[in-house]
């Protein structure tokens, strides 16, 4: 299996995988975590899709995805709830 074969399948059992986290809806750890692997799924599918000639379309929609991926990062593990009522 090559490299870019293995960046392939990575980026779809990892995305899968942090689909299936973040619908489960555990908690904002939990759900921080799930966007952490999303990231990793991104940037691997962002390598895969540029060093494969027939999928810069799926490295194009990464490069957006992980974007999203971070804001949810940012959402779930760097910032602090705001308090009630404010």
């Amino acid at each position: 299996m090559t490299f870019v074969t293995l960046l392939q399948w990575y980026g779809a059992a990892a995305g899968a995988l942090a689909a299936l986290i973040v619908s489960l809806d555990l908690g904002r750890k939990v759900t921080g975590a799930g966007f952490v692997i999303f990231v990793t799924s991104s940037v691997a599918l962002i390598a895969w899709g540029f060093l494969n000639r027939e999928a810069k379309g799926i490295g194009t929609q990464n490069i957006v995805l992980l974007a999203i991926n971070l804001i949810g990062v940012y959402r779930y593990l760097i910032r602090r709830k705001a308090p009630a009522g404010g």
